[in-house]
């Protein structure tokens, strides 16, 4: 059975974005990208929520982006995209599809299918309703070496306590360290 991984960036007291976008906090570099690249390959679909998937769209497939990033642009722009909207009507990043309909249900679907992982990068709102249904098996946290005086916190709005359970600790040399999480069902 397939599983779905939450990656999200957050700041050291636990923020993912000061306000909408404002992330240039984020501390990347080679190995940071050598990360993103192996945990894109490890999967196949992308989840995204609204919000996050304009933004990524609107970065991704740019001429900027594969200049800057060409490997992490050639993988987020081929792989297999699935956003959760209400609202939104057209997506015209490749391979993009839009849910409407009930996103539990379309889950668990998608974790039938045969294939890789499926990640959701980012996308606070979505990764809530999902973790509210048990629905996300791996919580990846990338805790980057800054405070921020303000911002949103992440999984902000959870209806019930998660319980979860260390799976793995990587630090990097950049001060970043990512702590994987499984749920403890």
């Amino acid at each position: 059975m397939r599983r779905v991984l939450f990656f999200m960036m957050v700041s050291a007291n636990g923020f993912y974005e000061r306000a909408r976008w404002e992330i240039d906090w984020h501390v990347t570099d080679a190995e940071f990208n050598d990360f993103a690249i192996a945990q894109l390959d490890s999967a196949d679909t992308l989840l995204f929520g609204r919000v996050t998937y304009e933004g990524m769209a609107s970065y991704w497939p740019t001429p900027a982006a594969v200049a800057d990033d060409p490997e992490v642009a050639r993988r987020m722009n081929a792989l297999r995209k699935i956003v959760f909207s209400r609202t939104l009507d057209r997506a015209d990043w490749n391979n993009t599809r839009i849910v409407h309909g009930d996103v539990a249900e379309t889950i668990d679907e998608l974790k039938r299918e045969p294939g890789k992982d499926m990640i959701l990068m980012g996308s606070s709102d979505l990764a809530v309703a999902l973790a509210d249904r048990d629905l996300i098996d791996e919580y990846r946290l990338m805790v980057a070496p800054v405070a921020l005086g303000h911002g949103k916190p992440v999984l902000d709005g959870i209806a019930h306590d998660l319980h979860l359970r260390l799976n793995d600790v990587r630090r990097f040399a950049n001060g970043n360290v990512l702590l994987s999480y499984r749920s403890d069902r």
